[in-house]
């Protein structure tokens, strides 16, 4: 974050200073934290409450790391500086808006707001991979796209960066509009609307209302680089310059001739100039190949060098930890944890890879666990996914946990499968006996949102068994 003292902080985030006649004038030379362990010399603590316990516990904490103050609710009793604020949650909104501000004031940054149901996180790393190499770039770590990770993102930069790229994850109605407010980027990636969260939202028309608030945001003098092929995106509203990616025709960055193996994934890029490059992808899925043009598209908007930039996602070992993520053993068994995240539209785009893979000859194993957040369209989707496996001719189904027990079902009912599909409660009993099977020349693939916990399965299985 840029330096600033108590005062203008307490000014930004229209909160009282505690003790002002000592404090005003101290400087905060750090990071900005909600979370008390990761408080460094010079940082500045804002004590959010949680969902399972209360920041301002942990205001001592923090002072003893090394804050230089503290965001409060309440007056904790602690000799650290304190900022008193009806809501810390918005208090840090209001200072990263702040500071982007001040930050534009003097320099040309450009900031690249990243929504979508799917594949916010991997466009976001190759956007990283490309642009730190024409100048210094921030981009969150893992998935910071909420009303807390967003803006503390935002807040990491400083005069120095020229590049901030944020996820903007979607809350419920206003909040990405809420977040776009926030970091009002000059360039907005739109890459998906889908099924996640539609349990929550409602349904997916609310999603793309929701997506869309990015759009709507934008000004005259901003560009939104849409997904041509999904028609939710297509209708978004926008004063923004619109350029399209995709497969469709009528894509200014487009792919033809896409080609999966175990080694990565290849297309034809075609610029909006007609030119074509070849680009080979190390991360493997097809569904990456959309990211893929997505960063590049924005790359091109800010004319950065199109060679250096298809060198930089081609120099990507893989998208980011526990997503698409290969490992061939020594043995030839080949293991693809893509259990970071899971809904409907990226489980069924996981298990067309896995598909496509198995023609090699090879035989195909999906260990699937729960789609999460749900919610009423939970068994219908579940279900669903457990018929897409058989009807991709994938060989072998292991479905883990009760919350994912309608995959299994679903398999079985669907008619040409007898036996192939099996079902386990705890994750124990399905490593082993997955373990069990796995001969050489087996890919296997390992599916599901975070809290099933199938990630930690599938490093288990990275070890060769004696």
């Amino acid at each position: 974050m840029i330096e600033l003292t108590l005062a203008q902080i307490a000014e930004a985030v229209k909160g009282t200073l505690l003790r002002p006649e000592s404090a005003s004038a101290l400087v905060v030379t750090g990071s900005v934290e909600t979370d008390s362990r990761l408080v460094g010399q010079g940082s500045l603590f804002f004590a959010r409450p949680g969902e399972e316990t209360d920041g301002h516990l942990f205001v001592e904490s923090a002072r003893a790391n090394g804050a230089v103050g503290a965001i409060v609710d309440h007056a904790v009793d602690s000799v650290i500086p304190q900022i008193l604020v009806e809501d810390v949650t918005a208090a840090l909104g209001a200072l990263a808006k702040f500071v982007l501000a001040q930050i534009r004031l003097k320099t040309d940054l450009k900031v690249i707001g990243i929504t979508g149901s799917n594949g916010k996180t991997t466009t976001k790393n190759m956007l990283r991979e490309i642009l730190t190499r024409f100048g210094n770039t921030i981009a969150p770590i893992e998935s910071y796209n909420n009303e807390v990770g967003a803006p503390i993102s935002v807040l990491k930069a400083n005069f120095e960066t020229k590049f901030l790229v944020v996820e903007l994850g979607a809350g419920g109605v206003g909040s990405i509009a809420y977040l776009a407010d926030i970091a009002a980027p000059n360039i907005a990636v739109m890459l998906k609307v889908g099924l996640a969260h539609v349990g929550e939202f409602g349904g997916i028309e609310t999603t793309a209302r929701i997506k869309g608030e990015l759009a709507h945001s934008l000004t005259e003098a901003d560009i939104m680089v849409g997904n041509a092929d999904d028609g939710y995106v297509r209708d978004m509203p926008t004063k923004a310059k619109q350029v399209w990616f995709g497969t469709a025709p009528d894509a200014q960055y487009r792919a033809t001739d896409l080609q999966l193996s175990i080694d990565g994934t290849s297309f034809e890029m075609h610029w909006p100039d007609a030119q074509i490059a070849k680009v080979t992808l190390r991360i493997l899925g097809e569904h990456h190949v959309m990211n893929a043009l997505a960063a590049l598209a924005v790359a091109d908007q800010l004319g950065i060098n199109r060679q250096e930039t298809v060198a930089a996602l081609e120099a990507m070992p893989l998208a980011e930890r526990w997503r698409m993520q290969l490992t061939n053993r020594p043995d030839g068994v080949s293991i693809i944890n893509d259990a970071y995240n899971a809904s409907p539209d990226s489980t069924k785009a996981a298990l067309q890879t896995l598909a496509q893979l198995g023609k090699s000859g090879r035989r195909t194993i999906a260990v699937l666990g729960e789609m999460a957040e749900l919610g009423a369209f939970s068994r219908e989707q579940h279900d669903a996914i457990g018929r897409i496996v058989v009807r991709l001719n994938i060989d072998q189904l292991v479905v883990v946990g009760s919350a994912a027990k309608l995959i299994h079902m679903g398999a079985e009912q669907e008619g040409s499968w007898g036996g192939e599909s099996k079902f386990f409660e705890s994750i124990d009993e399905a490593l082993a006996y997955v373990r069990g099977m796995l001969v050489a020349g087996d890919i296997v693939l390992v599916k599901s949102s975070k809290s099933a916990n199938l990630r930690h399965l599938g490093d288990d299985l990275l070890e060769v068994q004696p």
